[in-house]
């Protein structure tokens, strides 16, 4: 999969430490990966979840570190390509109002 942008990441990573090393485990998962739908994506990821955003489209989230923090990606399976939108926090990713900006 081609990740857009991985540069999100580094940023997100940067500002906390802790997430660093998962989430650059996650990274090097995904740009290998040739998902084609979320059962592929869950088997390298059981714990990612499919949500409903305010645009009527899906989103995939992805726990990152044990729950530390989520990973808001859109995948185009067709495409091959992987847009990471947000990062949260677990407590950021709890509020749930991330959902109406997407």
């Amino acid at each position: 999969m081609n990740v857009i942008t991985r540069k999100r990441i580094v940023e997100y990573a940067a500002r906390h430490p802790d997430a660093a090393g998962p989430l650059m485990m996650w990274y090097r998962v995904a740009r290998k990966a040739k998902w084609r739908s979320i059962r592929d994506v869950r088997a390298a990821f059981p714990h990612a979840d499919g949500m409903d955003v305010a645009s009527g489209g899906v989103v995939t989230v992805f726990n990152i570190g044990g729950n530390k923090c989520r990973l808001v990606t859109a995948i185009h399976y067709n495409r091959q390509r992987v847009y990471v939108l947000l990062l949260l926090t677990h407590a950021e990713y709890s509020k749930g109002t991330w959902k109406e900006s997407l």
